[in-house]
């Protein structure tokens, strides 16, 4: 066999296997399969950018000084705090008379009446 012809025979070849390749790929174009839509943020997303400026913000911001109670407030709240306690103490005798104990019978009692 003459070299010539074996380059003529494989460039036919990859002539009609690029012919079908191209055959395939429009195929696959025009049939394009519509999925469901999936659950959560879609796949790419970034919400990084937000959440970096947000940090940067709150970095920003002054430190908040905490809060303390003088002691006549803290008197205050302790005198109030005694003062309820001492009416809920008040009201529960009286709460307790109003509901009745029931009496429960012992089994011998129960197998006379039978």
């Amino acid at each position: 066999m003459d070299v010539s012809k074996i380059v003529d025979e494989i460039d036919a070849k990859i002539a009609s296997l690029q012919q079908a390749r191209a055959v395939l790929v429009d195929l696959d174009k025009s049939t394009v399969v519509v999925s469901k839509p999936r659950r959560g943020r879609p796949k790419g997303s970034t919400n990084t950018a937000k959440t970096v400026a947000a940090k940067t913000v709150k970095a920003a911001k002054p430190a908040k000084r905490k809060r303390n109670l003088s002691p006549e407030g803290r008197k205050r709240i302790a005198e109030a705090m005694k003062r309820r306690w001492a009416e809920r103490r008040n009201e529960a005798p009286k709460a307790a008379k109003k509901v009745a104990v029931k009496k429960r019978s012992s089994r011998k009692e129960v197998a006379l009446l039978v």
